[in-house]
């Protein structure tokens, strides 16, 4: 039992409440009732009343109270789901409702949680999950901002540059890439803020002491503050740009080799552990396929991969690629979903396909919409029509398929926030799958 000089009461909008020092030390210094305690957890030598007014919701803070005394949440029916967020970002206890709402990432535990239709008319690009359990969708100019409650926010257009590729740097701000002259000004990127749409600088191209107009493509970032983009310009230009992400200032440019598509790459990831840049330039972009790893700290290609050259059936055409640090391989899809793996350590080129993880016989829809891959935790995941694949263990094998057939088939997906985010090829549906948590006893 708590002593007396633990206790705390509240008035909330007319309503009194009781609780312990103990029980709001839960909600962490971040917190509004960390800014009313010191260090020990003891009231502030200035807080000398003993009931402390807050003119907000006695409903919600019930509910919120309660969710820092047990670690459960319990939403009444006659609470809306969004009225409780926005005093849960109030009080500063977000994170404390999005863990209790939905259970760490497990894609053998997904759930549907529900469809969204796109605002906009016209086939969706590409979906990006947030770190905070948003997303955004992009299709032709405009990007569509969502926040972990799904609320949109006010779109980002970009008049008429086509979006190429969208990357979240933090919860607060996204990165674009588009062809060239974005927002009527030379450079193909910028960073805009994900609350309000604004523009809050662009990412120029320097070469021989002159800013260029370039082409970005897609997009990646390390724990540095480094942003790295595909870069297409008009005069010699081509390759990986990268910038401090900070500052917006250009820091380094990796030149492509002669043969290589280093400019036109449809995926780049980042590997903390080897310190390189993962480039992907696939099939059908390009007649042959290009796979390598940079190295930015002396400027060579440390490992590369291409079918130039290889006796190449259409089957085994690469749609997709990512690597997988942990097992140090490579993983490419072909359009058949079956999975191919490339050991990193190797110079050989030698490409092991699996087709156990084939779900259907025959090809895609009708639709182009090509097989997709990512990895989380352990987890390795493919999309097939309008299907997902989740694949573990050592040998990958075939776990669970999330499914849901409205909307056609997936154009892409994006795993991020502890939610799977899926777009549709038709209206820009886009499908929230989250892990349930376990069940209130």
């Amino acid at each position: 039992m708590a002593i007396q000089k633990d206790r705390v009461r509240f008035n909330v909008g007319g309503r009194i409440f009781e609780t312990t020092s103990t029980t709001l030390a839960n909600a962490g210094r971040d917190s509004l009732f960390g800014a009313m305690f010191d260090d020990n957890w003891d009231l502030q030598p200035d807080i000398t009343t003993t009931e402390h007014f807050i003119d907000r919701n006695p409903d919600c803070f019930a509910i919120l109270i309660d969710l820092l005394r047990t670690r459960e949440l319990y939403i009444p029916t006659n609470i809306p789901e969004k009225l409780l967020f926005r005093e849960a970002l109030f009080y500063g206890l977000m994170d404390h409702v999005r863990s209790a709402k939905w259970g760490p990432f497990d894609g053998n535990r997904l759930h549907l949680s529900q469809s969204v239709k796109g605002r906009a008319p016209g086939d969706g690009t590409a979906i990006r999950a947030g770190p905070d359990g948003g997303c955004c969708v992009a299709h032709g100019s405009m990007v569509h901002v969502y926040d972990w409650m799904l609320e949109e926010h006010p779109p980002i257009n970009l008049d008429y540059q086509r979006v190429n590729d969208v990357i979240w740097v933090d919860s607060e701000s996204i990165v674009i890439s588009a062809c060239e002259r974005l927002g009527r000004d030379d450079g193909g990127m910028g960073l805009f803020s994900a609350s309000t749409g604004e523009l809050r600088y662009k990412f120029h191209v320097t070469h021989e002491n002159q800013v260029k107009s370039y082409t970005g493509g897609a997009l990646s970032f390390n724990s540095d503050y480094k942003l790295f983009s595909s870069c297409k310009g008009r005069s010699n230009e081509y390759g990986i740009g990268v910038w401090d992400q900070v500052t917006g200032k250009q820091i380094d440019f990796f030149y492509q080799p002669v043969g290589w598509s280093t400019g036109d790459a449809d995926k780049l990831q980042w590997l903390n552990g080897t310190n390189c840049l993962l480039v992907a330039t696939l099939f059908p972009r390009k007649d042959n396929c290009y796979i390598s790893l940079l190295d930015f700290r002396d400027k060579s290609m440390v490992w590369s991969w291409s079918d130039i050259g290889t006796p190449i059936s259409d089957e085994r055409r690469v749609r997709d690629a990512i690597a997988m640090e942990e097992t140090n391989s490579i993983c490419v899809v072909n359009e058949y979903e079956d999975l191919g793996f490339m050991d990193m350590r190797s110079s050989s080129g030698l490409v092991r396909w699996s087709s156990r993880s084939r779900l259907m016989k025959g090809k895609m829809f009708d639709e182009p919409c090509y097989p997709k891959l990512a990895s989380h935790e352990g987890q390795l995941f493919s999309s097939m029509n309008d299907s997902i694949s989740v694949f573990c263990g050592p040998d990958w094998v075939l776990s669970s398929r999330l499914r849901n057939r409205y909307g056609g088939s997936i154009c892409d997906f994006s795993i991020g926030g502890d939610r799977l985010f899926a777009l549709h090829s038709e209206e820009n549906v886009f499908d929230i799958w989250e892990t349930q948590p376990p069940p209130i006893v």
